[in-house]
């Protein structure tokens, strides 16, 4: 037999003797595990139950979730132009109104404000009469246990006067409730960068909660959006009518000052027509000119009034929390099987490597 024959057979001789170890080998160990059976078990046992704990430990949280569509107004300037120089003479600006306030992401970063936060908080629960928002995140984050060795927090109210201040603890408070609410309980975010569709989520241990101050944080945030957008063109159709109604209240003195003067010279010598003619003429001269200014002012005031229109953003609710709100209430069965599987296989680990451990020491 050549060399490279017998190589070849002790190659092969080698490579049967390494399976077989390994099938005797995996048998010693399946073996090893079914004489500690009963360590197993009690291991599944342990981890069932485990499993079934943290499903009554483990709160449960509810998802509130509001999507709406945001679209600015288009307030450009466009056929306004012609009439800026008329409306400057009076001092006002008919150009587009909202600007750039609240481009992009912004609205979203109004949402986590401490303002609209806090307006939010202190707004009355729908489902709890009588209480505020804040009021009802203390109950079911059961602060008040824990306020009662401290006189001044467990007699805390937020219900003030209207006008009225907050005192440093109860800013203090709020402050931390609007902290914890931005971290674990507010989400808001754009769908797609490309969209204009913002979702707003709001997760809390109280269903009630979740969906009032999901409703209320909408409304906030939105009618603020709409206010300011809206407050330069609103400004300028305020100052428009006052100018447009006191130019028609002088026009209209004008005309009743000329019929008076003619009321009063009713049989007028005709050598003394100056006595008549004059203050019509200058009360006739007063009603042209203001004629002439209302027309323009008149014609500005609607102006800005489509201006408003096109400038006032349009915020369209497409879907709302409705109850039963989505939770992550834990499945008792499904915690239980995992719990089982998983100790089991922690305690299959844990007794082979002792074995393995043992067995090396013994060598």
């Amino acid at each position: 037999m050549t060399t490279e024959g017998l190589n070849h057979n002790l190659k092969e001789e080698n490579e049967g003797i390494s399976l077989r170890e390994i099938i005797l080998k995996i048998r010693d160990l399946y073996r090893y595990l079914l004489v500690n059976w009963i360590i197993i078990l009690l291991a599944i046992l342990l981890g069932s139950t485990l499993g079934l704990v943290y499903t009554y430990l483990k709160k449960t949280t509810y998802t509130a979730a509001s999507t709406f569509v945001l679209e600015d107004g288009g307030g450009g300037g466009g056929g306004l132009g012609q009439y800026a120089g008329i409306a400057s003479m009076v001092g006002i600006d008919v150009g587009a109104g909202g600007g750039g306030i609240f481009q992009g992401d912004n609205i979203i970063e109004l949402y986590k404000s401490r303002t609209m936060i806090e307006e939010t908080l202190l707004s009355p629960s729908k489902r709890d009469s009588g209480i505020l928002l804040i009021d009802s995140y203390i109950n079911f984050n059961h602060l008040r246990d824990r306020w009662k060795n401290k006189p001044d927090l467990s007699a805390i109210k937020f219900n003030v006067s209207p006008g009225s201040r907050f005192s440093r603890l109860q800013d203090s408070i709020l402050g931390d409730v609007v902290n914890n609410i931005n971290k674990y309980y507010l989400s808001v975010a754009k769908l797609d960068k490309k969209l204009s569709i913002i979702k707003v989520v709001v997760s809390a241990p109280n269903e009630s909660f979740a969906k009032d101050f999901n409703d209320q944080i909408v409304k906030n945030v939105n009618d603020f959006y709409v206010r300011t957008k809206t407050k330069k063109s609103m400004e300028n159709v305020a100052i428009l009518q006052q100018k447009t109604d006191s130019v028609r209240g002088v026009m209209n003195g004008a005309i009743y000052s000329a019929a008076v003067v003619a009321d009063a010279t009713p049989n007028l010598n005709p050598t003394r027509q100056v006595q008549r003619s004059v203050p019509i003429q200058r009360s006739q001269f007063s009603i042209e000119t203001n004629k002439t200014v209302l027309g323009e002012l008149v014609k500005n005031l609607e102006l800005s009034k489509i201006s408003l229109r096109k400038e006032t953003p349009l915020i369209q609710i497409v879907d709302e929390p409705v109850f039963p709100l989505d939770n992550d209430k834990p499945s008792r069965v499904k915690f239980i099987i995992l719990g089982g599987i998983a100790f089991g296989v922690l305690a299959a680990v844990y007794l082979l490597l002792a074995k393995a451990v043992k067995d090396l020491l013994k060598d």
